[in-house]
């Protein structure tokens, strides 16, 4: 029997093809679509979420039901000693919360992360686990090092349409019309698993210029002596962009900051739910490794 899995969901943007090129488990997000129970990545793909999306359909998204999770964690567990679970951040979802009152009842076996991650930053950690336990880390351990670097984490993402964040109710219809007339591109960021309003400018370039500008001061202050140290990440994220468009941000980022190399990956529809298509975020997170 292997020692120790690593578990997430699918917030973290991971598939389920990914996830087994990975060697992790990813469990499905339930949405609801006109009512009705759909699973990302199982009877969802990207393409038809987007579809709907842009339908104006009535979509919504849903924590795990604690039997879903369960009967991932007792099927994983047939295989393996213990498993890490990485949920999406507690800021944004009470699934963390259940997961750890679930994993009460496994006696030691189910270590829940609660590293305040979501989508690309959540990705990270989930492959960093799976390194640390390739290289003979515990589950308490890799929990013990994912929640230490938990806040360690900055996203900024530009709406590219008011009409999501409307229909969600975070701003007004009022609000809404003015910014699509005068252009208007709402920046947020995530800082703690929150989404949180950032700047509202006129016009992409200038979102992108504010994005850029605010991760430069988080590279060169808060991360500094990370970044000098080699232990900080960049990454790029969009959501249903063409090819061309993604090339062009990614280019972007990589002239700004030439010390890095950028990894890019899709928003997951957890967040693109709430944002949109259109979207074009930066993020950068430090790196969990397990001292050996």
């Amino acid at each position: 029997m292997s020692k120790i899995a690593i578990v997430t969901d699918s917030n973290s943007g991971i598939t389920q093809n990914q996830a087994k090129e990975l060697g992790v488990f990813v469990l499905p997000m339930p949405f609801f679509v006109e009512g009705k129970l759909h699973f990302e990545d199982i009877d969802l793909t990207q393409e038809q979420f987007y579809q709907l999306l842009e339908s104006d359909a009535d979509l919504s998204t849903s924590q795990p039901s604690p039997g879903d999770l369960m009967d991932l964690w007792e099927k994983v567990l047939k295989e393996y000693e213990t498993l890490v679970y990485i949920p999406m951040s507690s800021a944004l979802s009470a699934s963390c919360e259940t997961a750890m009152m679930l994993a009460k009842d496994y006696e030691g076996k189910v270590f829940v992360v609660n590293n305040r991650r979501i989508s690309i930053t959540q990705r990270q950690c989930v492959v960093e686990a799976k390194e640390m336990a390739d290289q003979g880390a515990t589950a308490e351990e890799i929990k013990a090092i994912l929640e230490e670097d938990a806040l360690e984490a900055s996203i900024y993402l530009m709406v590219d349409t008011l009409k999501h964040l409307k229909k969600g109710g975070r701003i007004t219809p009022a609000a809404a019309m003015i910014g699509s007339v005068l252009n208007l591109k709402p920046v947020l960021t995530i800082q703690g698993g929150k989404l949180d309003a950032f700047a509202k400018v006129r016009g992409v370039k200038q979102a992108k210029k504010v994005m850029l500008d605010a991760m430069k001061k988080d590279l060169d202050e808060r991360f500094g002596s990370l970044r000098q140290n080699g232990q900080v990440v960049l990454q790029a994220a969009y959501s249903n962009m063409s090819a061309e468009a993604v090339n062009a941000w990614v280019t972007e980022i990589e002239a700004t900051f030439p010390d890095f190399e950028v990894r890019v990956d899709p928003l997951s529809l957890s967040v693109a739910c709430h944002t949109g298509p259109g979207v074009v975020a930066i993020a950068c997170a430090k790196k969990s490794v397990f001292p050996k």
